[in-house]
């Protein structure tokens, strides 16, 4: 399940904590960008940036104990030298690229991920015919909005499945559908503070939690909507 939908539903985690961990107080526009598309019983889901780790994550657990070839690329400010297998890094400005291109399990890429939440993965692997994931080897970029009139763009990661369930995970405001183009606002109204005796102000911003709500615009199959969702994360 994507952050999203976890903030839909009200089931919080640490993965939906580490998506705002970076956010001060204030409005965010044209975030969790989404072009989805429904054929034949296949997803075709393109999204923005925010979305990758989850992505990975999810592929991962349909992957499970099988091994498949993961190519890409990790990105953190962290040594991970000891924790991944990579066949070059490349370092710049302190922020670390860790170039891989090996078979690994799902459940190897599931541990990463739970272990340095706060990292990015740009890797891309296919399952099998039906499911394949592409998310680009690079850090992203702050979101941006549109030049103009010009929409926000849907392009760094692009999954490709069958399931169902996934599928309306992301697009759930209607069972059945063809096309769907989605957009998020944060809206991030207060910052609660940890009950801690951690005096690294560094730490106690990671630790803090995030209340305000999403503005979920959407349209899909040409009919418009817009939804407002609380959340504390």
């Amino acid at each position: 399940m994507n952050f999203i939908k976890k903030i839909v539903d009200k089931k919080i985690d640490e993965l939906v904590h580490a998506q705002f961990q970076k956010f001060s107080r204030g409005i965010f526009k044209d975030r969790a960008v989404l072009k989805v598309k429904k054929s034949k019983g296949k997803y075709t889901i393109n999204s923005s940036s925010e979305f990758a780790n989850e992505l990975i994550f999810i592929m991962a657990q349909k992957l499970g104990n099988k091994k498949t070839l993961v190519s890409g690329a990790v990105v953190s400010t962290s040594n991970l030298k000891e924790k991944i297998d990579f066949k070059e890094i490349k370092q710049f400005q302190g922020v670390k690229r860790y170039l891989i291109e090996k078979e690994m399990s799902g459940d190897e890429l599931v541990k990463l991920i739970l272990e340095f939440p706060k990292t990015f993965f740009g890797l891309s692997f296919q399952i099998d015919e039906e499911n394949s994931l592409k998310v680009k080897p690079k850090a992203p970029k702050s979101g941006k909005p549109g030049k103009g009139d010009e929409e926000p763009k849907a392009d760094f990661c692009k999954l490709i499945t069958n399931d169902s369930e996934l599928g309306k995970s992301f697009v759930f405001e209607k069972n059945d559908f063809k096309t769907a183009e989605i957009k998020h606002e944060f809206v991030i109204e207060e910052i609660i503070l940890p009950q801690t005796e951690e005096k690294d102000f560094a730490k106690i911003r990671e630790m803090a939690k995030r209340k305000g709500k999403i503005i979920r615009y959407a349209n899909i199959d040409g009919l418009k909507s817009i939804k407002e969702y609380e959340f504390t994360a």
